[in-house]
């Protein structure tokens, strides 16, 4: 067994063994059991009473964190030329189509999400075996591709995210900083289980939300009561 470092003594010194915690608990404890000398990322894990394996119990979604993720997120837009303008209003980080995809082609992956338009999908299907791996495989019920190109690109700087079940049945994402209010870090929380809920499969049978911890980057998970979050 590794040895535990002073710092994670520390974090785990403030948690009580086997207690569930209600969200404005786990919110203020999780900024306390955080050492990084960095901003740390405020992360949710929700385990699911869903089979993922079965196409009728999936569940899959895009929220918009009401204070964002505290990310700088950055934006490709593969578009036409008569989009490009309205890409760059919207603060898109890099704009253009076809010298794009011969990067991409060449191993560029160097962002965090990739708008595109119905029109282009043709050309940038060819690229899915390098982004459908890294998650920056645009699709259409992620928003990631339509002909609104300059709002979707303002949501996802604003704090717009794609979620997904994993195979184990558990959703996992970022929803803020270490460095935000418990304010904020319980109205994320509570935006992104809320959405989860609604987003119950019908075919999911016995209890959905199973658990829900609360963690930062290096920090221990925290247990959360989900009836704190969800009522």
């Amino acid at each position: 067994m590794g040895r535990i470092t002073k710092n994670k003594k520390a974090a785990l010194a403030k948690l009580e063994k086997g207690k569930v915690y209600s969200i404005d608990e786990a919110a203020e404890l999780v900024k306390n059991i955080t050492f990084t000398k960095f901003d740390a990322s405020v992360d949710i894990d929700i385990r699911l009473g869903v089979d993922p394996r079965k196409a009728n119990q999936m569940v899959r979604g895009v929220v918009s964190l009401p204070h964002g993720t505290g990310k700088e997120v950055r934006v490709l837009a593969m578009v036409t030329p008569d989009k490009e303008q309205e890409a760059k209003d919207a603060g898109a980080d890099f704009v253009g189509l076809d010298e794009y995809i011969d990067k991409i082609k060449g191993g560029w992956t160097d962002v965090d999400v990739i708008i595109t338009m119905p029109p282009v999908m043709g050309k940038i299907g060819a690229l899915g075996r390098i982004l459908g791996p890294r998650g920056l495989m645009p699709n259409p019920k992620s928003g990631t591709v339509t002909m609104d190109v300059g709002k979707a690109i303002q949501e996802v700087k604003q704090g717009k995210i794609d979620f997904k079940v994993d195979k184990f049945g558990i959703v996992h994402t970022s929803i803020g900083k270490v460095s935000f209010s418990v304010d904020k870090i319980m109205d994320n929380a509570r935006e992104f289980v809320h959405t989860i809920v609604k987003l119950k499969p019908t075919a999911a049978k016995g209890t959905y939300i199973k658990s829900i911890y609360l963690s930062s980057t290096m920090s221990p998970g925290i247990q959360v009561e989900p009836k704190s979050v969800t009522d």
